[in-house]
């Protein structure tokens, strides 16, 4: 993969994290209009991704994206007030920027007629709200860029539009490094530009040029900021340097142009850690001779001050008061300042990583606890103690880096539940309802692969509750409930799995209902008797609907069978309670990981198996005692009835029991069971292995694992142990 494509790709990945910004931003603007630090952080995306965007020459995207960034603009001001309408719009603008980074996704640059045709609707709707604000002439002012370049003159600027006052050309010139070694000297294309004017002034920036030790004599470290007078037009000036123009960073900003010109080109600056008379003399917004009479403006105040203690005036205020710079070109320097610094803090803390690497690397540490355990076996096996003792040391550094590396792949669940704000307010919208949506556990982190599977069962189950669950207003009325109805997500962390619920305040769900369909679809034989439990249970059967129409969002039948099966595909399960007339909640209980687990390690007969570690609470020993008074599989446990389930039994082993057999204390789902295993081997490192299709359905089986001896061991699910257990309660 080239350098181009490498860099198109981090382009994506950023447009999608800062569109994800932006529409949180743009709900929260709805809720609360007056904030002024959110409306901000929305403009600067739409800012950084037409920006970005032009850098790859996506003209459609920066052109569209100009106008969403220009009525952003005018809210940022506060010209133009926010109101439900205007900010659908722009929910639906952030949607179109999504669709187009998405064709980019699939290589494709250039929109279809379809694609072109939404897009002009949606700017004219965009225009409509800025024309009703500063009328046709607003709409000019702020059509795309390039319009900009050949259309304006001082004197069509209408009111509340400033001009940079230069009648020069500005160019803005960062070279690459590369470029003297593909046989280009920048000198020659400085001094050939001189045949198409003068250079009034150019500065030669030195900001990338490393320590003397570091510097390679072939690699080109200089950028200049140029003024220029010419006659000549644009194309004319950027085909002196058509030869370096793959190889270099171009700005052309015409004369006379609009103040949002140069603060585009300030924000653009690549260099770090300059001063706002820097940034402004950079830009081509002041000239050296007007920064050293205000900074001497500003020496000379200092020293007749009546009070020491008050502040000067700032460089940037006394370049304004002097008619040098406009506010809002020494505004955006500030902003430059800001966002360096916070970017500098950024870099700092955090590293952007392609997830196809962290997949490896765990994969990787999954090969190496494999062998790490084989070694140890090897070292027992053949009593090699000081061996023994190296392979334990290097064990626990191997489990050390296991559990950093898992953490590099956990996420919060936030931005996940954060998306379906906007679900909610879009579909309580089309469908009339009132609906608040309220987020709990959002700092709960899981796997990153978990999280990209579960947005789709999750949406599913949101819908439903929004057009099954919350009843319409008047409804509600009647009931005396609040009209507002209420969905709330929550997750949270229970004995190594992830609970996440997702629950509403509605009407709940009618079990006779439910049955009578089950009944009349044949899913249910009508001599079966089933708990409550069960008849929730039966919803995520395939064509099931208790709906009584048929409606956009729901009511054919399809969509929680969807969600059951990929829970399950994510080695999960999911639950319903339900209360008719008070609501339902959803529980889904997914692995923290899909990859590797702390597991324990027991033996029945010839064969292993692996629980999982945070399941188990104790280990006991099994004797006629413990079963004094109890019949079945039944054990006293701290003066408590203890269920239990032999394995031997339940995965039919052969070969006589152990003299001494152990029960081992697990919890799932809440409860507690024991298992009856022959012996136990302690803690082992389990590198999961997806079970092959043979067996993928085999019962109170997760998984399986390949131990250092190279046998393969299952890994037993504890939940559905418990089940079972429940089962066979309710039987007898």
């Amino acid at each position: 993969m080239d350098e181009l494509e490498q860099a198109k790709q981090t382009f994506v990945s950023e447009a999608q994290d800062l569109l994800r910004d932006m529409e949180s931003g743009l709900m929260q603007i709805e809720a609360e209009p007056d904030d002024a630090e959110n409306i901000n952080a929305v403009f600067r995306a739409a800012h950084t991704i037409k920006g970005s965007a032009g850098l790859f020459g996506l003209a459609h995207i920066v052109s569209f994206t100009h106008v969403v960034e220009t009525v952003l603009e005018r809210i940022r001001s506060g010209k133009l007030p926010p109101s439900g309408d205007l900010i659908a719009l722009l929910l639906e603008c952030r949607d179109h920027i999504e669709s187009l980074i998405e064709l980019l996704t699939r290589g494709i640059e250039t929109p279809d007629a379809d694609t072109e045709q939404r897009a002009e609707a949606l700017r004219t709707q965009l225009l409509g709200f800025l024309d009703g604000e500063g009328g046709a002439e607003t709409a000019k002012a702020h059509a795309p860029a390039s319009v900009l370049e050949h259309d304006v003159a001082e004197s069509q600027v209408p009111d509340g539009q400033y001009l940079v006052r230069s009648r020069y050309w500005h160019i803005s010139l960062r070279f690459g490094e590369g470029v003297l070694r593909n046989g280009m000297e920048p000198l020659s294309f400085i001094r050939y530009l001189k045949k198409l004017g003068e250079i009034v002034h150019i500065s030669t920036l030195y900001d990338a040029m490393p320590p003397a030790a570091s510097m390679d004599p072939e690699s080109c470290y200089l950028g200049f900021e140029i003024v220029f007078d010419s006659a000549a037009t644009k194309p004319d000036i950027e085909r002196v340097f058509e030869f370096v123009e793959d190889d270099c960073q171009i700005r052309i900003i015409p004369p006379h142009s609009e103040v949002t010109r140069f603060r585009e080109l300030i924000e653009a600056l690549p260099e770090a850690d300059l001063k706002v008379g820097e940034i402004l003399l950079k830009s081509g917004a002041l000239t050296e001779q007007e920064l050293e009479a205000a900074l001497h403006n500003q020496v000379v105040a200092e020293n007749q001050a009546d009070v020491p203690q008050l502040p000067v005036k700032r460089l940037g205020e006394i370049l304004v008061e002097q008619g040098v710079v406009h506010a809002e070109t020494v505004r955006s320097a500030l902003d430059k300042q800001d966002k360096v610094q916070a970017n500098k803090l950024k870099e700092s803390k955090s590293i952007r990583i392609d997830a196809d690497r962290l997949d490896d690397l765990i994969n990787l540490m999954g090969e190496l606890v494999i062998g790490s355990a084989a070694a140890t076996l090897m070292a027992r096996k053949h009593d090699l103690i000081d061996v023994l003792e190296a392979v334990s040391s290097i064990s626990r550094l191997i489990e050390d880096i296991h559990d950093r590396s898992l953490r590099l792949r956990m996420v919060q669940i936030a931005d996940t539940f954060n998306r379906f704000r906007r679900v909610v307010r879009d579909i309580s919208r089309e469908i009339g309802k009132d609906i608040d949506l309220i987020i709990d556990g959002g700092e709960t982190e899981l796997d990153k692969s978990v999280v990209e599977k579960i947005g789709d069962p999750l949406t599913h189950l949101v819908r439903n509750a929004i057009d099954h669950g919350i009843e319409n207003a008047e409804t509600r009325a009647l009931l005396g409930k609040p009209a507002n109805g209420q969905i709330r997500l929550n997750a949270y962390h229970e004995s190594g799995s992830i609970i996440i619920e997702v629950s509403d305040d509605g009407g709940g769900i009618d079990a006779d209902k439910v049955l009578a369909k089950a009944l009349a679809n044949g899913l249910v034989a009508p001599t079966q008797t089933l708990t409550e439990k069960e008849i929730f249970q039966l919803i995520f059967e395939p064509g099931l609907s208790t709906a009584e129409k048929v409606s956009n969002l729901s009511g054919r039948g399809v969509g929680m069978d969807v969600v059951k099966r990929n829970v399950i595909a994510l080695r999960g399960t999911v639950e319903v309670t339900s209360e008719l007339g008070a609501g339902t909640t959803v529980t889904i209980r997914l692995p923290l990981t899909l990859s590797i687990i702390d597991g324990f390690l027991v033996m029945v007969g010839d064969s292993s198996y692996v629980l999982p570690l945070d399941s188990v609470v104790e280990c006991v020993e099994f004797t006629e005692e413990s079963r004094h008074g109890h019949e079945g599989n039944y054990v006293a446990w701290h003066e408590h009835v203890l269920s239990f389930v032999d394995l031997r039994e339940l995965f039919k082993e052969k070969g006589p029991k152990a003299a001494r057999q152990t029960i081992v204390v697990v919890q799932g789902g809440g409860q507690k069971i024991g298992l009856v295993v022959d012996q136990f081997l302690g803690e082992f490192q389990t590198v999961i292995k997806p079970l092959n299709k043979l067996f993928e359905k085999l019962h109170c089986v997760s998984g399986s694992t390949i131990l250092g001896s190279g046998e393969v061991a299952l890994i037993l699910d504890v939940l559905a142990m418990t089940r079972l257990v429940e089962t066979r309660v309710e039987a007898e």
